[in-house]
């Protein structure tokens, strides 16, 4: 079997390089243009070429994930969501069903990211390769409760276990229905904070979600004191 090479003109190869120096995987055409030094039709230009040679994948309109060359003759990358979501949106955590996977709240895993976010995108949902993401708007008074977390390349937001639960007990629809809410809740049960999460829950004025609350630990037997 013959592989043929790629060959890349010096400003592809010098945008790929710096990109690669940089630990850089995630990059918009403005990134591209200001690396280059060069117009935006030119950048753009570039970057068609380099989406073509299977160098880059276009993740949305202005918005590129490198290739790295440990991909192989197939050309074939998934990056971590983690590295993607951070590019998507300018407010956000990473929520729902994806956070009960993270936080081992269930074994079961989700074909998508669920992002809760303050500003509406103009699309709901964002399908980049095999992954789904997506957007689930919340006022000001719902987006709260997420911490920072950190891998090699990159630092997202994220629920915290007891806004998960809240999250989950508001949008059950985003997290595989009440049920795997109710088994969530249990299998956290002796790790989270339940007078913390009696307060998100009261916080979010919504009052089916301190019905639930109610009734779910009344059904668990979750002996915790969450009446103060």
């Amino acid at each position: 079997m013959v592989i043929q090479s790629i060959s890349l003109g010096p400003n592809e190869a010098k945008l790929l390089l710096t990109l690669a120096e940089k630990d850089i995987s995630v990059f918009t055409a403005e990134d591209a243009k200001e690396i280059l030094q060069t117009t935006d039709s030119s950048a753009k230009h570039i970057l068609m070429n380099l989406v073509r040679k299977r160098r880059l994948q276009r993740i949305e309109r202005g918005k590129y994930l490198l290739i790295p060359e440990v991909a192989g003759v197939e050309r074939y990358w998934a990056e971590e969501p983690w590295v993607i979501v951070p590019h998507l949106v300018d407010e956000y955590y990473v929520g729902f069903w994806t956070a009960m996977n993270y936080w081992d709240m269930t074994e079961q895993i989700p074909y998508t990211v669920f992002v809760a976010t303050k500003k509406q995108k103009k699309k709901n949902s964002l399908q980049f390769g095999n992954q789904k993401f997506q957007f689930i708007t919340l006022s000001d008074k719902k987006f709260f409760g997420f911490v920072e977390e950190k891998t090699k390349k990159t630092k997202f937001n994220i629920s915290s276990k007891e806004k998960t639960i809240v999250d989950g007990l508001m949008h059950p629809e985003y997290c595989g229905g009440i049920p795997e809410v109710t088994k969530a809740m249990w299998n956290v049960r002796k790790d989270v904070n339940w007078k913390e999460v009696l307060e998100m829950a009261k916080k979010v004025k919504v009052d089916v979600v301190l019905r639930r609350l109610g009734y779910l630990l009344n059904i668990l037997q979750v002996e915790y004191d969450v009446s103060e």
